[in-house]
């Protein structure tokens, strides 16, 4: 089978194609080379056959090199195209997800049959992808709703008189049922982020302005733990991107560092430029956490074992890693020394220098 697939590949083909152009050349010169004998026997000029010999030899010398470079070079560039065309898609799959499929050229070759198996595959991950995405959101929508119902009886019956007992029960139903209800919602948000490309809508975005508003949310939450709230860096740090979730993303992170934070620490949020982009960095002086958790706390219900008395679901450096991932933005973590820090990366594109200056003149006036 390996056989029959080598002697119908086009590589074969091509290598057999040079074969018989090499054969042919080299027949044409033992040809000349015949020809100058022949005339050496009838004439006897020792000099004049001496140099066809020579020349013939050239040639054919030539001819070797000739055809050796340039099979050489047709058939590497030949198989680097093809592979650059599957990097290239695997690029494009990293980045944007799995809509992307590797072109096929229309030859039938050994390299379109590859590109069809591996499209095949892509198209079978990306069904199962969806099957598991389909049943995660409709077990999220089928649970939220009964919930829902659950939690608006029970306020109805919370509002009714009853003995001191019966209310605190009623009440601690209703706010384990908040929890479970945001936790579907963040599951929720998380699964249309990962699954819809809103790319399109983006924007230019001062992350500046988002970090004084998270901070201004979250000044009471801090001021509860005694924990000093700042924000610093430059003025004006435009990014392209969707507003709603870069703030959603931002919170998430300051309430992090708030609530596994030192009680009576400090809380610094910076957001500035760079050569290279936009840097937003929370850092806290709490206790911190092992460099050996540093990725699996962007997993889904992920928790340190000293988180868990603190109010959570383990959704919310999920939530900020799939955002960072829409906004192609790098997303790292660091020991502070003590505590933890966290840096969104935003490299610059292009249009956001004249996206800037625009924003600028309107921040102006």
């Amino acid at each position: 089978m390996l056989l029959i697939k080598t002697l119908r590949s086009t590589t074969f083909r091509l290598a057999i194609l040079y074969i018989v152009i090499f054969s042919v050349a080299t027949a044409g010169l033992i040809a000349f080379v015949y020809w100058s004998a022949t005339r050496y026997v009838t004439s006897g000029d020792h000099p004049a056959f001496a140099n066809d010999i020579e020349i013939a030899m050239a040639l054919w010398l030539a001819l070797v090199l000739a055809i050796a470079g340039i099979a050489s070079v047709t058939v590497t560039r030949r198989t680097v195209g093809r592979i650059e065309a599957i990097n290239a898609t695997s690029r494009a799959i990293l980045s944007s997800g799995l809509g992307e499929r590797i072109p096929l050229r229309g030859t039938h070759d050994e390299w379109d049959e590859l590109a069809a198996n591996l499209n095949s595959m892509l198209d079978r991950i990306e069904a199962l992808m969806t099957q598991v995405q389909q049943v995660s959101d409709n077990v999220a929508h089928d649970l939220r709703t009964p919930l829902a119902r659950m939690r608006g009886r029970l306020e109805k019956a919370c509002n009714r008189r009853r003995d001191d007992d019966d209310q605190a029960l009623i009440s601690d139903t209703l706010a384990d049922l908040d929890t479970v209800l945001r936790m579907f919602a963040s599951l929720t948000r998380i699964s249309q982020i990962e699954a819809y490309d809103r790319t399109a809508s983006f924007g230019p975005v001062n992350l500046a302005q988002i970090g004084g508003e998270v901070v201004e949310l979250f000044d009471a939450a801090a001021e509860n733990r005694a924990v000093r709230l700042r924000v610093g860096g430059d003025a004006i740090v435009l990014a392209l991107g969707d507003r709603d979730l870069l703030f959603d993303a931002l919170a998430n992170v300051v309430d992090n560092a708030i609530k596994h934070g030192r009680e009576g620490g400090q809380v610094d949020v910076e957001v500035k430029n760079s050569a290279e982009g936009a840097i937003v960095s929370v850092a806290d002086d709490g206790p911190g956490i092992p460099v050996s958790e540093f990725q699996s706390v962007f997993n889904r219900f992920y928790r340190l074992e000293r988180s868990r008395g603190v109010p959570g679901n383990g959704l919310g450096l999920s939530l900020v890693a799939a955002v960072a991932h829409l906004h192609a933005a790098q997303i790292s973590l660091a020991g502070n020394y003590p505590g933890l820090k966290v840096t969104l990366f935003f490299p610059t594109v292009a249009g956001i220098h004249v996206a800037s200056s625009s924003f600028v003149r309107k921040h102006n006036d």
